[in-house]
C-alpha cells in the first residue's frame, strides 16, 4: 500500500514539474528595455557615423569648389595681365616711333610708359608670390612652409585681389595645426575686410568651428546661424546647418 502511494506521489510530482512553466531566458541577454536601449544606442551611433561621413563629404566638396574658384580667378588675372602687357607694348612701340620726330615728346610719353611698366611688374610679382604660396600647399604639400609664405604675401600686398583668399588659406593652415587664436585672426580679417569675398561665408563657418573647439557653444551657434541667414543655399550654409544639428543633438 505504502509503495503504491509512493509511486502515485512520484507520478504526481513529475506531472507537476512538467506542467510548471519553464523560466524565460532572454537569448539576447537582459530585459526588453535593455535590448531596446542597446538598439537605440546602435542606431544613434550609426546616425553619428553617417553625419560625420556627410561632413567629410561636404568638406571635400568645398575644397573642390575652392580649387575651382581659385583656377577661375587665376585665369581671369592672367588674361588681365596679358591684356595689360599688350597695351604696354603698344605704348612703347608708339613712343619709339615718335622718338625721331619729337624727342621732347618722347620724354613726356616715356614717363607714363615707365610707370605703367613698373605697375605691370608689380602685378606680376604679386601674382607670382601668391601662386608660390598656393603651390606650397597644393603641389608640394609643404604646409609649414606655406604659413610664412602667406603671411609674407599678406604683409606685402594687404590690398591685393588675392588678399581674402590668402588670409583664408593662412587661417585654414593654422586651423589644421590647432593654432586656433591665430587662425581666428585670419578668418576674422576675411569677414571684416572682404565682405564681397566668396570666402567670407566659409570663414564664418571656420570661426564657428573654432568656437566649438574652444568651448564657446553660444558663439558657434551664432556664427552658424549667420552663415545660414546670409549665405542660404551655399555649400557653407549646408555645412553650418549640419554643425547646428550636431550642436543641438
Amino acid at each position: 500500500m505504502k509503495r503504491a502511494v509512493l509511486i502515485t506521489a512520484m507520478f504526481l510530482g513529475a506531472g507537476a514539474a512538467v506542467a510548471a512553466p519553464a523560466p524565460v531566458e532572454d537569448i539576447a541577454g537582459g530585459s526588453s528595455d535593455d535590448r531596446l536601449a542597446r538598439i537605440e544606442r546602435i542606431v544613434k551611433s550609426r546616425q553619428q557615423s553617417d553625419l560625420e561621413m556627410q561632413r567629410r563629404l561636404d568638406t571635400l566638396q568645398q575644397e573642390v569648389l575652392d580649387l575651382r574658384g581659385l583656377t577661375e580667378q587665376q585665369n581671369y588675372q592672367i588674361e588681365q595681365m596679358q591684356q595689360r602687357q599688350r597695351q604696354l607694348y603698344d605704348e612703347l612701340a608708339n613712343a619709339s616711333s615718335k622718338a625721331s620726330a619729337a624727342p621732347a615728346a618722347v620724354a613726356a610719353t616715356s614717363t607714363p610708359s615707365i610707370a605703367a611698366t613698373n605697375a605691370a611688374a608689380s602685378s606680376l610679382s604679386e601674382t607670382a608670390s601668391y601662386e608660390a604660396a598656393v603651390n606650397l600647399v597644393l603641389k608640394e604639400r609643404k604646409y609649414d612652409e606655406a604659413i610664412p609664405a602667406f603671411r609674407a604675401f599678406i604683409k606685402q600686398y594687404p590690398d591685393s585681389v588675392y588678399a581674402a583668399n590668402a588670409n583664408y588659406w593662412l587661417g585654414q593652415l593654422l586651423f589644421n595645426k590647432s593654432e586656433f587664436a591665430e587662425a581666428k585672426q585670419a578668418f576674422n580679417t576675411v569677414v571684416a575686410r572682404f565682405s564681397d569675398s566668396n570666402k567670407r561665408g566659409d570663414s564664418l563657418v571656420k570661426l564657428g568651428m573654432i568656437a566649438e573647439k574652444t568651448g564657446d557653444k553660444a558663439g558657434a551657434l551664432q556664427y552658424y546661424q549667420q552663415v545660414v541667414k546670409d549665405y542660404a543655399n551655399s555649400a557653407a550654409a549646408r555645412i553650418a546647418q549640419q554643425q547646428l544639428a550636431a550642436l543641438k543633438a
